[in-house]
């Protein structure tokens, strides 16, 4: 059974306090049976009792963790600058490979040994180095080159680089001359509005850039030739725009291709849920989380894992979850702040899993205030 196909079986969460639009927009799109409380409440065990949670453990059933490694992991000339993080990770997941980039405003690119053992400074170019990042995405041309990929959401570019840093191209915000078969998005570039980007996924000879920091929040393309000499142009495919409706994005904050099909999951971060498109942007399904959750983002693992992190929880008080799902269900909710005792992951700006052997592991950042953790399965 393909991943979407399992999203409309099950959907991601469907919670008895979402929002009448939400559950409404569920119920009457693909029919998806919603989770029990069990599943939602960490506190509780299968038979409804209280589950007396281990010291330092955090997490349901199988998927419990423990901290790993903390900040001071990180080398120094990032640990100075960590309080800034607003950005996200990159696996990559070639075999044999398992190393995990990401970047920080002030550090430049970091990368993550597969082992977790090592964190090492790639030397990147000043013009990024000094700016924020605001995710990172991996991604392989025909030959097989891996490229990274990043969006400058404050300065309103785009970034490719070689796994080593080197600066490959710099795609500048569209401007009015740029021609898009959506007529609000040229409006609003005829009209001088800003460009932020937030995300950028790499499919088929697209980046496709989601931009939920501006008031366009559509998600826009660019076609890509990385052959001979690398160049990347904006396409005329958009869609989205600001709304709570079907298809459209309040904030469109992370966009993720599908590990199964060729589909993108965009993260619409205050209608708390996930809509998922074909790669031509035709709508195929919304996945509901936890209301007030605010995903940010999907991080793949396989077929069967994936992680979300969510800047908010439904409780504030307690900091923000990272939900775990399996097959698209939810299977375990992993809070940092509560129950590890990191005291400034109260926001949750993206998450990576990982698998080494049989165990799982989960690298995270924080942010306002910035921080990271690694943590293994326990």
């Amino acid at each position: 059974m393909s991943l979407s196909r399992r999203w409309m079986m099950y959907g991601l969460v469907g919670l008895a306090g979402m929002t009448r639009n939400l559950t409404t927009l569920h119920a009457h799109h693909h029919h998806a049976p919603r989770f029990g409380k069990q599943a939602v409440r960490a506190s509780l065990d299968a038979s409804g009792a209280m589950a007396e949670k281990a010291p330092g453990v955090s997490g349901q059933g199988a998927m419990k963790f423990k901290v790993l490694y903390t900040s001071d992991h990180l080398p120094p000339e990032a640990q100075k600058v960590l309080k800034d993080a607003h950005g996200g990770f990159a696996v990559d997941r070639r075999p044999g490979q398992d190393e995990t980039y990401f970047a920080l405003p002030g550090a430049g690119i970091l990368q993550i040994s597969s082992d977790f053992k090592t964190i090492s400074m790639v030397e990147t170019p000043d013009e990024m180095r000094k700016i924020n990042l605001h995710d990172t995405n991996i991604w392989y041309d025909n030959d097989g080159t891996p490229y990274l990929v990043f969006p400058a959401n404050s300065e309103g570019k785009i970034f490719t680089t070689t796994l080593d840093g080197k600066l490959v191209h710099k795609l500048d915000a569209p401007t009015a001359d740029d021609k898009f078969e959506q007529q609000p998005v040229h409006d609003y570039f005829l009209g001088g509005g800003n460009f932020s980007p937030t995300a950028v996924e790499y499919l088929e000879g697209l980046y496709y850039v989601t931009t939920g920091y501006c008031n366009l929040d559509y998600v826009l393309t660019a076609r890509v030739t990385p052959e001979k000499q690398f160049e990347a142009v904006w396409n005329d495919l958009a869609w989205g725009g600001k709304g709570t409706g079907i298809g459209q994005f309040s904030t469109g904050h992370g966009i993720t291709k599908t590990p199964d099909e060729p589909n993108l999951d965009v993260a619409d971060r205050p209608n708390s849920r996930f809509e998922r498109f074909t790669r031509y942007g035709h709508y195929l399904s919304t996945n509901p989380m936890p209301s007030g959750s605010l995903p940010c983002d999907i991080n793949y693992l396989d077929h069967q894992y994936s992680v979300v992190p969510a800047l908010e929880g439904p409780d504030k008080k307690k900091g923000a979850p990272i939900y775990v799902l399996e097959h698209g269900k939810l299977v375990s909710t992993v809070m940092i702040k509560e129950d590890l005792g990191l005291q400034n992951f109260t926001h949750i700006h993206n998450a990576a899993i990982r698998k080494i052997g049989t165990k799982f592991y989960i690298i995270a950042l924080a942010w306002n205030p910035g921080d990271f953790v690694i943590l293994e399965q326990a």
